[in-house]
C-alpha cells in the first residue's frame, strides 16, 4: 500500500484521476479553456472549481507561499515522489498564461530532486517560456513528460489552443527529446479521437484513452470496433517503425464493454483485446529508467 498524501499542494488523486497518477499537484482552481464537457464545472462546487479564470487556491496566500508549501511537501515525501512522480494538474490547466510560471518553477524544483513530472495541458503557446536548460540538459529531458488533451473538437474547447496547435507543440517537444503523451479523453466522437491518434503516431509515446461520462453518441458495438482498430493501428506502427508506443485503456472503456479488469479479453461477437504488447496498466512508467 503506497503512502497517501493530503497536502495543500501535493495529494493522492482518487477515482478517475487516480488512473493518471498516484500523486498530483494542484495550485489553482478554475480555467480559461472553457471546455463544454469540463468535469470541474459540475456539482455543488462547480461555481468555484469551474470558474472561467484560474485563481490560486484559497489555502495559499500568494504564489510565493504556494511555492514554499510545495517545497516543504516535496522534502517530506521524497522517496515516494521519486518512485511515482508528480502530475500537473487536475483542477486547472498548468500552462495557462497565469499558471505556467508557478508550474515551471515547481517542476524544475521537483526534477532537481530526481522526481519525474508529467504536465497535461490544452495549451500550445507555453513552449517559448520553458527554461532553456530543460532543452539541453538530459537530466530534465529524461524526467519531464508533456501531455496534451486531444479530442479533435475545437468548438467545444473555445479558450484552448486548437487541437492542431497542440499536436504541433507535441511534435516539437518530442523532437527536442522529451517524452510525450496524449489524453484521448473524453471521447466525444470516435472518428475524431481516432484521427487524433493517427495524426500523432511517431511523436507520442503513450495514449491514455477514456470515454465521455453521461450521454454518448456511440454504442457498445462502436467502442468495440474502436478498440480493435486503435490497437491494430498502434501495433502496426510499432512493427513498421520499431518505436515502442503504448496505450492505456481507462476503466471507462472496460466498464462500457462490461469487461472485468482481471479478464482482459472476450470474443463474442468481437475480439476486444487488452493484453497485447502495446497495452499497459495505469502505473506504466513512461520514463524508461
Amino acid at each position: 500500500m503506497e503512502k497517501l498524501l493530503n497536502g495543500k499542494a501535493i495529494y493522492s488523486p482518487k477515482g478517475k484521476a487516480g488512473e493518471y497518477a498516484k500523486y498530483a499537484c494542484n495550485f489553482y482552481v478554475g480555467c480559461s479553456n472553457d471546455c463544454d464537457y469540463c468535469y470541474c464545472k459540475r456539482g455543488l462546487l462547480g461555481h468555484a472549481m469551474g470558474a472561467p479564470v484560474a485563481t490560486l487556491k484559497k489555502c495559499f496566500k500568494d504564489e510565493a507561499h504556494a511555492f514554499e508549501v510545495f517545497r516543504k511537501e516535496v522534502r517530506a515525501n521524497l522517496e515516494v515522489l521519486r518512485k511515482h512522480g508528480l502530475f500537473f494538474t487536475f483542477t486547472s490547466d498548468p500552462m495557462l498564461d497565469n499558471t505556467r510560471q508557478l508550474t515551471i518553477n515547481a517542476v524544475g524544483h521537483a526534477v532537481s530532486f530526481g522526481i519525474p513530472c508529467k504536465i497535461l495541458t490544452k495549451r500550445a503557446d507555453f513552449i517559448n517560456y520553458l527554461p532553456g536548460e530543460w532543452f539541453v540538459n538530459e537530466w530534465y529531458k529524461s524526467r519531464i513528460a508533456f501531455g496534451f488533451t486531444l479530442t479533435g473538437m475545437d468548438e467545444m474547447e473555445r479558450g484552448a489552443s486548437t487541437n492542431a496547435e497542440r499536436i504541433a507543440a507535441m511534435k516539437r517537444l518530442h523532437i527536442a527529446g522529451f517524452r510525450t503523451f496524449a489524453s484521448i479523453e473524453p471521447i466525444i466522437n470516435l472518428d475524431e479521437s481516432g484521427e487524433m491518434i493517427n495524426r500523432t503516431l511517431g511523436f507520442c509515446d503513450l495514449y491514455k484513452i477514456g470515454l465521455m461520462s453521461g450521454k454518448r453518441e456511440y454504442t457498445r458495438e462502436d467502442v468495440a470496433h474502436f478498440v480493435v482498430n486503435i490497437n491494430d493501428m498502434i501495433l502496426n506502427h510499432n512493427f513498421d517503425n520499431c518505436e515502442d508506443v503504448k496505450v492505456y485503456w481507462k476503466d471507462s472503456v472496460l466498464e462500457f464493454l462490461n469487461m472485468d479488469k482481471e479478464y482482459r479479453y472476450n470474443v463474442s461477437p468481437f475480439e476486444w483485446r487488452f493484453d497485447l504488447s502495446c497495452n499497459v496498466d495505469a502505473d506504466y512508467n513512461m520514463f524508461n529508467w
